[in-house]
């Protein structure tokens, strides 16, 4: 009887166990896959953030700047005695003074 009962547990068990392997290995591929995609989006992501970051520079530098002012809006350097500096101060008696 005990033998039978053995016997029983071993044909239900190997074949449970094998389908448990595959159904592991199953899932590791896919998580693999996933895996690489979601690696291949990240490159992506910061292969474009380095070039928005070199646009910024471009557009950024003072020289781009101070040439479209120049030559596209007709702006020139101030000189330091038209300078106007204005100083507000601050009344101790809280907000209305």
């Amino acid at each position: 009887m005990r033998r039978r009962l053995f016997l029983y547990s071993l044909v239900i068990t190997i074949p449970l166990m094998l389908g448990l392997d595959s159904w592991q290995a199953t899932r590791y591929a896919r998580l693999e896959s996933q895996l690489r995609k979601l690696e291949s989006e990240q490159r992506d992501w910061l292969e474009s953030n380095k070039k928005l970051i070199a646009g910024i520079a471009i557009l950024g530098s003072a020289e781009r700047i101070e040439r479209i002012a120049l030559q596209e809006l007709g702006l020139r350097k101030a000189k330091p005695e038209s300078v106007l500096h204005v100083r507000v101060q601050r009344s101790k008696g809280g907000l209305d003074g």
